[in-house]
């Protein structure tokens, strides 16, 4: 079974304390979901062609499914409630090769 992953970029913060609720809550239900945190940060990202160097968080899961599942958790529902005005972010799940 092919394994799961949110990638999320952020193209801007302004206000990076705006997010320390929805972080805290998404780390969560990241976890209560059996997710991984790969790669959370900013402060070293080299972007290529039309890659924004900003925020980058990769997180993995067992399966794709499972990344679906934890996204439409209630857990997670209250997270991204959590989120400022706003706020754009580029996130997306993808299927990872086997």
């Amino acid at each position: 079974m092919s394994k799961g992953y949110w990638v999320s970029v952020y193209p801007t913060i302004t206000d990076p304390a705006s997010l320390d609720v929805y972080n805290e809550l998404a780390g969560l239900a990241v976890k209560a979901a059996g997710g991984r945190t790969f790669a959370r940060g900013g402060s070293r990202v080299v972007a290529h062609e039309a890659g924004i160097a900003e925020r980058v968080v990769l997180i993995e899961f067992d399966s794709f499914e499972k990344a679906v599942a934890a996204y439409e958790s209630a857990a997670y529902r209250k997270a991204l409630a959590a989120l400022p005005d706003g706020f754009e972010r580029d996130f997306r799940i993808v299927e990872g090769l086997d």
